[in-house]
């Protein structure tokens, strides 16, 4: 089996806590994403609707939740339908979940072919007087593709145009953003599997390979230790490809005298980790390089320190560039003078520092929280400073994940070599 199983009990708390925050008389409605084609007749790797993987764990398409806390038959207070397994399926995709795996995945008692959705709904959308309905809410998100929740919500309200309809994703953003053990665990699991193909790497680079060979490595890597992959697109990007905040060509051949920025992590389970690390090709940083790298490495540790409960992410940003301003200072990048005169928006800095320093981890890279929520015990959160100085092909990003915790952060990637001597002595050896 590729993944260790994951406890029902998990999910059976998830949606505990989504029913505690409905108020009376409310349906939740989630469907499962669609399988998005490509050219001819491909499809391209299915991924879950992360809403309903967080409430019942199913990854498969053609996948229903409905949750009706109120229902006045009690069997109705959720159900969850599944994809039924014809012989054409059997022969052609493989089985998909029977109703006794569904349950014992889910911790459901009622399972209902997905066939039955529809005809089933109709009679329970009536005693309901809130109809919750998911859409992608993510500050982040460009939606240029209509999902199959899209659909079902249009559908819905041509059919019951005078239900209330509120917004399943604010709801779902405020539970999702504080993890649970097990997701925790989980994303440990990831993070160490990153580890084992990030210490191959070190062995590896060297001048005249081609960032795909390494990709290629990191994929093998990450495979054979049960990660389905990649958890995003990996950036792998050698000298002024470093610069390029999402390079994802990885089609350079690495030259001496280069660092190389990797920011490429794997999934298990559904669950994501997000790591960056940039070494010299040929195994020893030049002088430029390390002062580069240690300015950035302090940046990140500054930054842990102020990732705390009761912070927000305005003020975060704000204090994480005023650490960077030092030490581009430090580095001779921006003046000193000049870096008082500047404005708020701190344009000097933003120069060679122009992105965020931290975003929420889960089940999506840039997982879901509700804006400008304060940090709190329990969230996962990437830091991840960089420095781009593209007159001189040199860019350098570093990027551990941390669990916030009351008295300290927990380091997820602790264990993987992040100190420039560490990175040398093992490159070399």
């Amino acid at each position: 089996m590729r993944y260790q199983p994951i406890d029902p009990q998990l999910f059976v708390r998830n949606r505990q806590k989504l029913r505690d925050i409905l108020p009376p008389d409310s349906i939740v409605i989630v469907l499962a994403n669609d399988l998005m084609p490509t050219n001819a007749d491909g499809t391209m790797a299915f991924k879950q609707n992360s809403d309903l993987f967080h409430l019942c764990g199913v990854d498969q398409e053609d996948t229903a939740l409905v949750l009706f806390p109120d229902a006045k038959d009690t069997t109705q207070c959720e159900i969850l339908f599944v994809k039924e397994t014809s012989e054409h399926i059997a022969i052609w995709e493989g089985e998909k979940l029977n109703k006794e795996q569904a349950r014992a995945t889910t911790g459901i008692q009622r399972i209902e072919w997905y066939q039955n959705f529809e005809p089933m709904l109709h009679s329970l959308i009536p005693q309901a007087r809130h109809v919750f309905l998911t859409t992608n809410e993510h500050l982040r998100a460009m939606v240029v593709v209509e999902t199959a929740n899209d659909r079902f919500i249009k559908k819905c309200q041509q059919r019951y145009p005078l239900h209330r309809y509120e917004r399943l994703a604010p709801l779902m953003h405020e539970l999702r953003m504080i993890k649970e053990p097990e997701e925790i665990k989980i994303m440990q699991h990831a993070c160490d599997i990153t580890e084992a193909g990030f210490r191959r790497l070190l062995g590896f680079v060297k001048p005249g390979v081609g960032e795909w060979e390494i990709e290629a490595e990191l994929l093998h890597e990450f495979v054979r230790r049960g990660s389905r992959g990649f958890a995003y697109q990996p950036i792998i990007g050698s000298g002024k490809n470093a610069c390029v905040l999402h390079y994802i060509t990885n089609e350079a051949v690495c030259q001496n005298g280069e660092m190389l920025l990797l920011d490429v992590a794997a999934e298990y389970a559904g669950w994501a980790s997000d790591l960056t690390r940039t070494i010299p090709v040929n195994g020893r940083f030049t002088k430029r390089q390390r002062d580069v790298y240690h300015s950035v490495l302090r940046v990140l540790r500054g930054a842990n320190e102020i990732l705390r409960p009761g912070n927000t992410p305005m003020q975060y940003q704000k204090q994480v560039i005023e650490i960077m301003e030092e030490e581009l200072i430090r580095l001779k990048l921006i003046d000193a003078k000049e870096a008082k005169n500047q404005g708020p928006d701190k344009a000097l800095v933003k120069k060679y520092f122009m992105h965020g320093t931290s975003h929420h981890l889960g089940l999506d890279v840039h997982d879901v929280a509700p804006p400008h929520q304060p940090f709190g015990e329990g969230m996962v959160f990437t830091i991840e400073p960089g420095i781009y100085i593209r007159e001189e092909g040199l860019g350098v990003r570093l990027e551990n994940d941390v669990v916030i915790g009351k008295d300290r952060n927990f380091d997820l990637m602790g264990k993987i070599p992040i100190e420039a001597d560490e990175i040398e002595e093992l490159m070399n050896r």
